[in-house]
């Protein structure tokens, strides 16, 4: 399908072709949930810990007498039973990591892309470049674009355009080679310069 290339001061540019097999599928939900889930289960530090009961400072000396103390048999004070002992099954450090095809990661991507093109929230960009680092001058053009929360793909950043975007609130620059399910769907708009489609159709074609 054919689009149109806007510059950074909404004018038109020429037209791009964007690939079928990859903007032009109907999104399927379930396929974007199961990457985001995997993306999100990759970063989690899972370093949360409680205490065991060899861990727990507490007397190991049995309580009482095993028999005659008209109550139950208790060994440590450490047992999870009593108040300060150590937690029953609690967690401990693991990983939350789990493997995910190839094929479907790439899969998921195309249907975020899709989805994304099916609800005219692509713009494409000509190039992402700016004359000076001036942040207040990039916003106005980016609103201007419909580009309020969105995110930036482009192969290689330009320097004043980088240091112009990276303090406009709810705009976030990501390299081709970065793109993810994740920080499309998160994003309202997506934004891509004429660089990066071509990159994403070596990569998804």
């Amino acid at each position: 399908m054919k689009t149109q290339v806007l510059n950074l001061d909404n004018k038109a540019s020429g037209e791009i072709e964007l690939n079928d097999s990859i903007y032009g599928l109907e999104p399927r939900p379930d396929l974007i949930q199961r990457v985001v889930v995997w993306q999100l289960a990759k970063r989690r530090s899972g370093t949360h810990k409680v205490l065991t009961r060899g861990e727990v400072d507490r007397s190991k000396h049995k309580l009482g007498n095993q028999k005659g103390g008209g109550g139950a048999r208790h060994g440590q004070r450490s047992a999870p039973l009593f108040v300060g002992g150590a937690k029953a099954m609690g967690p401990v450090p693991h990983s939350h990591e789990f493997d995910l095809p190839k094929k479907v990661r790439a899969l998921g991507l195309k249907h975020a892309l899709s989805a994304k093109a099916k609800a005219g929230a692509i713009v494409v960009l000509d190039e992402a470049k700016a004359s000076e680092p001036k942040t207040g001058a990039l916003a106005k053009k980016l609103a201007a674009l419909g580009a309020v929360k969105a995110l930036v793909v482009d192969g290689e950043f330009d320097a004043n355009f980088a240091l112009s975007a990276r303090n406009i609130a709810d705009i976030a620059l990501l390299p081709t080679a970065g793109l993810n399910v994740y920080d499309i769907v998160k994003s309202d708009k997506l934004v891509l310069t004429t660089a990066a489609v071509k990159a994403i159709e070596e990569r998804l074609a």
